[in-house]
C-alpha cells in the first residue's frame, strides 16, 4: 500500500499558482476578443450614455410642452405659498419690512416670468433659407446645407442653430443665439428667488414646527359614524352654543395647522431641489460665458487644448475677449446701461449670428 503525504504549505501554493494562471488566461483571452487600443473613459461614458441620449432625441420634443407646464405650474405654486404663508406672518412683524420684501420679491418674480416666456417664445436663430449664404464656413452632414461659423444642427429640432448652446426640454426650444440670454438670466433670477424665499422662510418654517404650540381639542370628543348598517352620531346637545363653537374653532384651527405645514414641506423641497440643480447649472454656464463659448464649445475646445498641447503649443479661443468683454457682448450691453439686465428687456444680441469677431479682430465668415 502506498504512503501519501499532504503538505500544508505547498497545497496553498499549489492552488495560488493555478488561480493565477486562469485569471492571466482569461484576461488574455478577454483583450483578444475586446482590445481597441482608442478605447478610453470618454470612449466608454458615451457608450453606457447612448440609451439615455436615444431617449433624449426621440421623446424631448414631446415631453417639451409637458416640462413648460409643469415649471409654470410649480412656480405658481411657489408664488401662491409665499402670499398665503409668507405675506401674513411678514406683515404681522413689521408692515414696513413687508412692503421692502414685496418689491424685491415682485421685482425677482417678474423677470423670471419674462425672460422664461422669452426662452420659450424667442427662436434661437437659424441659417437663411434659400440661395447662397457667403458667411457659410461649412456644410451640415445632416440637412446637407451652408453651416455659418458657431452653428450647429439640433437633432431634436431636426435644423442647424446659429451659436447654438444646447436643446433645453424645459424650455421646448433650443437655446442658441437669440434667446441665450432669456435662457441664462431665467436661471440666474429663479436662483436669487429661490434663495430669498428660503433666506426670509426658514424663521417661519421654524416656528410653525417648534415654536407654535399644537391645538388642543377641549370638551366632549365627537366620534361619527357614517356606515349604512348602524349609522349613529354622537350627540351634542348638552354643550352649550359657545362650547360648540370653541370646539369646531379649534378644529379648524388644527386642519389649517396642518394645510401650512404639508405647504411649507412642499415649497422646501422645491426651492432646495431648484436652488441645488439649477445653482449648479447657472454657475456652469456662467464659466462658459465668462470664457466666451457655448457648451458645445466648451467640449471642442477643451478637446483641441489636449491636442494643442500635446503637440507643444497652446489653443486659444477666437471668441474669448476676456471675462468683462465676454459678458457685456453676451448680454447685449453694448451701448446699453445695466438697466436693460435688471429689468425686463426684450433688445437682442450682438451681432446677426453670421459674422462673428475675433481675438485678431477680424470678422470670421
Amino acid at each position: 500500500m502506498a504512503k501519501i503525504q499532504w503538505s500544508v504549505i505547498r497545497k496553498p501554493a499549489f492552488q495560488w499558482l493555478s488561480s493565477s494562471q486562469t485569471l492571466f488566461r482569461l484576461r488574455i483571452t478577454f483583450k483578444s476578443l475586446f482590445y481597441n487600443h482608442y478605447l478610453n473613459w470618454s470612449y466608454v461614458c458615451d457608450t453606457l450614455l447612448e440609451p439615455i441620449l436615444w431617449f433624449v432625441e426621440n421623446f424631448t420634443a414631446c415631453l417639451g410642452p409637458i416640462f413648460v407646464v409643469m415649471v409654470s405650474i410649480l412656480t405658481a405654486l411657489i408664488v401662491y405659498i409665499a402670499y398665503y404663508i409668507g405675506f401674513p406672518y411678514w406683515w404681522e412683524k413689521s408692515p414696513e419690512f413687508t412692503i421692502v420684501l414685496l418689491i424685491i420679491g415682485n421685482w425677482l418674480l417678474i423677470n423670471v416670468c419674462f425672460h422664461y416666456y422669452m426662452g420659450v417664445n424667442v427662436p434661437a436663430g437659424y441659417p437663411p433659407k434659400g440661395g447662397l449664404i457667403p458667411e457659410a464656413v461649412s456644410i451640415c452632414k445632416k440637412c446637407i446645407k451652408p453651416k455659418p461659423p458657431r452653428t450647429h444642427h439640433c437633432s431634436i429640432c431636426n435644423k442647424c442653430v446659429l451659436k447654438m448652446d444646447h436643446h433645453c426640454p424645459w424650455l421646448n426650444n433650443c437655446v442658441g443665439h437669440y434667446n441665450h440670454r432669456y435662457f441664462f438670466q431665467y436661471m440666474l433670477f429663479t436662483v436669487v428667488g429661490v434663495l430669498f424665499i428660503i433666506i426670509f422662510g426658514v424663521h417661519l418654517a421654524y416656528e410653525e414646527f417648534f415654536l407654535s404650540p399644537e391645538p388642543e381639542l377641549d370638551g366632549h370628543p365627537v366620534r361619527i359614524n357614517n356606515s349604512e348598517i348602524i349609522p349613529m352620531t354622537e350627540s351634542l346637545d348638552h354643550l352649550t352654543e359657545e362650547e360648540r363653537q370653541d370646539i369646531a374653532r379649534q378644529a379648524a384651527e388644527r386642519k389649517e395647522s396642518e394645510y401650512r405645514r404639508k405647504l411649507i414641506v412642499l415649497a422646501a423641497l422645491i426651492c432646495v431641489a431648484t436652488l441645488a440643480a439649477l445653482g449648479a447649472l447657472t454657475w456652469w454656464h456662467a464659466g462658459l460665458i465668462a470664457r466666451g463659448e457655448t457648451s458645445i464649445e466648451g467640449r471642442i475646445n477643451s478637446t483641441l487644448e489636449k491636442k494643442f498641447k500635446a503637440q507643444g503649443k497652446k489653443y486659444q479661443n477666437p471668441y474669448n475677449f476676456g471675462r468683462k468683454e465676454n459678458w457685456r457682448l453676451f448680454l447685449g450691453l453694448k451701448g446699453r446701461s445695466w438697466w436693460h439686465i435688471l429689468f425686463p428687456s426684450s433688445h437682442g444680441p450682438y451681432g446677426d449670428g453670421l459674422v462673428w469677431d475675433t481675438v485678431n479682430n477680424e470678422k470670421i465668415s
